[in-house]
């Protein structure tokens, strides 16, 4: 069985959209918002080159006999973009578009995510060109202790934890862990987001979902919200969507549309997630739920709401697409779902964004705690997990919106802002730079 769309907690959906006409790659989207921030911080063009570029790339050969006989032959990717605050951190998507452009990407956001949130880890990010969703779990596994095999040498408890990314899910960390082990021993925290049977932490499953609403939540007061005359509108019911779906449908907000990658659907009542969610599980397809109408995609991004939270496709919001979101607040839980066109157009709507470098990095914290725990040996409840998040994200939020007014920025070149000054200072303080 395929591990893609089989589950609701698959992870969201698929890597970056390709750009369109005008628009910027993964890894120029990156480098944009990061060349504001510096620019604004006056960082000399040395230092921009420490610190914006990749320590270390890595890329592999993956050569695999799959069903039909033939020998399939794919790359695999780490790139480790800063480690001056601690061990490497990021995940491993599997997706026939990886390229070494979007890992490089990817793996540099994560750098400014970890510092944004004060956690002691660097940015990473991995992945495997492979179409998941045609190999077997027998394949799948096969490709993993692999790419494993390959890439061990730059990788340890202290020195690179891979995650859960795109497409890869508990059970490839559970292979991952094992084959780390069986060439040196056994050591649980060389990844995080395992299963729990295996070491994994009690709510890291819905953590980057749950970090989303705490941005929610945060934001609601100036905003002058409360969830209950909420409408949000989710794009991607992956594991991030579906699970900030559930969480902020609980608090008492109303979801008037969803999408995923087979299409939309769309109810001024209100959509039932939590039974999307089982429909899902079951088999079902998101536009045969019952109580919906389906629309397009596009005519998502067009409904009345208060609240868009992307969490599929990077790019999805395009300078070709802005200027038909209404929602009043966009609370990125994908990573770069926003181009910078987009993000000029969106702030002269006056539409509030909590950037993805801080909305999504609920996943990375309670990763962190994973990481904690699996050191001594020890396991916290989900209750004190949950509360540790919410001490992490709130303190973050206000840290950035702080730095927002302060400098009367927008909250992603202040998220930016933070972060890449922790790295400098950090880099510095070691003699880097």
């Amino acid at each position: 069985m395929s591990q893609v769309d089989q589950s609701p907690r698959a992870a969201n959906l698929a890597g970056h959209a390709p750009p369109g006409p005008g628009e910027l790659s993964p890894y120029e989207i990156a480098q944009h918002y990061f060349g504001v921030a510096a620019e604004r911080l006056g960082l000399p063009d040395d230092v921009r080159t420490v610190v914006g570029t990749a320590y270390r790339e890595v890329q592999v050969q993956i050569p695999i006999r799959r069903a039909d006989g033939l020998i399939h032959v794919y790359s695999g990717y780490r790139v480790q973009h800063n480690g001056a605050r601690g061990p490497y951190k990021g995940g491993i998507r599997y997706h026939p578009e990886v390229d070494l452009d979007e890992v490089r990407a990817l793996a540099a956001l994560m750098s400014w995510k970890t510092a944004i949130v004060d956690i002691p880890f660097g940015g990473a990010k991995g992945g495997v060109n492979v179409p998941a969703g045609d190999c077997t779990q027998g394949e799948l596994q096969l490709i993993t202790r692999s790419f494993i095999d390959k890439i061990s040498k730059v990788l340890g408890p202290t020195r690179d934890i891979p995650a859960p990314d795109v497409n890869t899910n508990a059970q490839t960390m559970a292979w991952m862990m094992d084959q780390y082990g069986k060439l040196n021993g056994y050591t649980p925290a060389i990844v995080t987001g395992k299963p729990i049977a295996l070491g994994g932490s009690l709510g890291r499953e819905a953590a980057t979902g749950r970090g989303v609403i705490m941005c929610f939540t945060e934001a609601a007061p100036a905003l002058g919200l409360t969830p209950q005359d909420t409408r949000v509108v989710v794009q991607g019911f992956g594991n991030v969507g579906s699970w900030a779906a559930r969480i902020v449908q609980d608090m008492g907000a109303t979801i008037v549309g969803v999408s995923d990658a087979y299409g939309a659907v769309q109810s001024e009542a209100g959509i039932d997630c939590h039974a999307l969610h089982d429909h899902i599980a079951q088999g079902g397809r998101l536009v045969d739920f019952l109580g919906v109408d389906v629309i397009t995609p596009d005519e998502l991004l067009s409904l009345d709401c208060e609240v868009l939270i992307p969490a599929a496709l990077g790019g999805l919001i395009h300078g070709g697409n802005a200027d038909r979101i209404r929602a009043k607040a966009i609370i990125e839980g994908a990573n770069g779902p926003t181009t910078p066109a987009a993000d000029a157009i969106l702030h002269d709507k006056g539409v509030f964004i909590v950037p993805d470098v801080l909305a999504n990095a609920g996943g990375v914290v309670v990763s962190y705690f994973e990481w904690v725990q699996n050191l001594q040996h020890f396991r916290w409840t989900e209750e004190d997990v949950n509360q540790r998040l919410g001490t992490i994200m709130s303190r973050a939020y206000g840290e950035v919106a702080a730095r927002s007014v302060a400098d009367a920025v927008t909250m992603r070149t202040a998220a930016f802002e933070v972060g890449i000054e922790r790295v400098v200072e950090a880099a510095r303080t070691r003699g880097y730079i």
